[in-house]
């Protein structure tokens, strides 16, 4: 057979798989972005496709904020922390966070108060043991979480006169709900009998609020071993509160 002629047989074959190569899926938006910026830096042009505003609403969108500014506040600290790099972080536009938030100071308590844990609910295990331990555990965790981690951060750095709205929230929000679960603990065990009566009083209430800040101001641990729940339970609490 000619060579002219083989040739043409064989693009005529070619040319329906070609065309139906071509057409079975259209690119992708990272292909499109890619692709349009010929001549551009390929990890640059990446880059900029990684951090474009991202479409969310309502609870998506804040659970991304949140977790952008707690990120944020744990790697580089409250001073450093911006309404800025924030939204950088979420993919997300400024105008979003200056909507709800008029402030830094705003935006760090309502993402320390979304993901902290609340103290209420600890139900009737029948026992005071094993109440406080399932409280004390749950505290334990939130330690060794990116909560934790960003409180740490924060009551590490802040100065006084800064830190007092920052305190006022730890109060309000963990410290004074921690010590009513603890009075319901001990005020339910003395009904049972397994605590003494005289056991449920603020001062007993105030050992473990007191014993978590300790490991954290005065001895600057971010987090805490897997057995301090048991410990401070077994060693500490249960003695005191004993029948």
């Amino acid at each position: 057979m000619d060579h002219s002629v083989r040739r043409q047989a064989m693009d005529r074959a070619a040319g329906p798989a070609a065309e139906a190569a071509g057409a079975a899926a259209p690119p992708s938006p990272t292909a499109r972005a890619v692709s349009g910026s010929a001549g551009l830096c390929p990890v640059r042009v990446a880059a900029e496709v990684l951090t474009r505003p991202v479409r969310r609403r309502g609870k998506e969108l804040e659970s991304a904020i949140f977790a952008a500014t707690l990120d944020q506040l744990t790697s580089g600290g409250y001073a450093r922390l911006t309404m800025e790099g924030v939204a950088a972080a979420a993919r997300t536009g400024k105008a979003a966070l200056y909507r709800r938030w008029a402030s830094k100071v705003e935006l760090v308590i309502d993402a320390l108060d979304s993901t902290l844990p609340r103290p209420h609910g600890i139900p009737d295990l029948g026992s005071a043991r094993g109440e406080l331990l399932q409280l004390i555990e749950v505290f334990a965790e939130a330690m060794n979480s990116s909560a934790g981690s960003a409180l740490h951060a924060l009551m590490g750095e802040l100065s006084h006169q800064q830190a007092e709205v920052f305190k006022d929230f730890i109060v309000q929000r963990v410290i004074e709900p921690t010590k009513d679960t603890i009075l319901d603990i001990l005020r339910r065990g003395a009904e049972r009998g397994d605590v003494r009566p005289d056991a449920a009083t603020p001062m007993v209430a105030d050992v473990v609020p007191a014993m978590f800040l300790y490991q954290v101001k005065i001895c600057g641990r971010e987090n805490v071993a897997p057995d301090y729940a048991v410990r401070m339970v077994d060693d500490v609490l249960v003695p005191l509160i004993r029948a």
